[in-house]
Formats: C-alpha cells, structure tokens, sequence
C-alpha cells in the first residue's frame, strides 16, 4: 500500500489531514482548518517541504519522549509527528515523511 494523505472531519467540525505510511501507521497530523481549501494548501506545503532537512524541528516532550514538528518556509508548524520512545525512532520518522508525502496521494475522507 502507498503511503497517503488522510483529509476528515475532527470533533470540533473542522478539517483535518494526516499522512499514514504504507504500512497505515499515521507519521505526521495536521491542526484543524475551517475551510477545506486551507487544509488542501497545507497538504501542498507538506509535500513540498518534506524533502528538506532545515523544514525539520527535532523536540523533546516534556515526559522524555521525542517528536517532531515539520514547518513551512515562514516558519508555521504545518505538521507534528507523533510521540516516539527514542530519537532514533523520531528520526526515522522524520525520514519516513520525507521519503512518502512528496509523492502520496490525497483521499477525503470527510463526505
């Protein structure tokens, strides 16, 4: 299975996008748009900084775990990964979304 863009409907009604992995294993998430063109636009903006390592803030969370927050070129956190037990697991991470969002496909999921 190739790797895709998720686009639903969250709680709050409003739109969210998440890219799963082609195992189905969620690698990045969205915040919440109000107008299905934003979230759209900030699919594009994944896809086209994905492939760049400067886009990347590598944090740690306050209960010692790791993540990651991908931004675009004004510096907007545009995606956050999950939580991860290890760096090198959050880096993987970091790898995984740069090798699949470029080329992943969208699929709305919020008719």
């Amino acid at each position: 299975m190739a790797a895709k863009f998720e686009l639903y409907n969250d709680k709050a009604g409003e739109i969210r996008f998440r890219l799963k992995a082609g195992n189905g294993e969620t690698i990045l998430s969205s915040e919440g748009y109000k107008q299905m063109a934003s979230a759209k636009n900030g699919v594009e903006s994944v896809k086209k900084n994905a492939p760049k390592d400067s886009r990347y803030e590598k944090k740690e969370t306050s209960a010692g775990n790791f993540m990651f927050n991908l931004k675009s070129t004004n510096g907007q956190v545009i995606g956050t990964s999950q939580s991860y037990k290890s760096e090198s697991g959050r880096d993987n991470g970091v790898e995984s979304v740069k090798k699949n969002a470029p080329d992943a496909t969208v699929v709305d999921l919020t008719e």
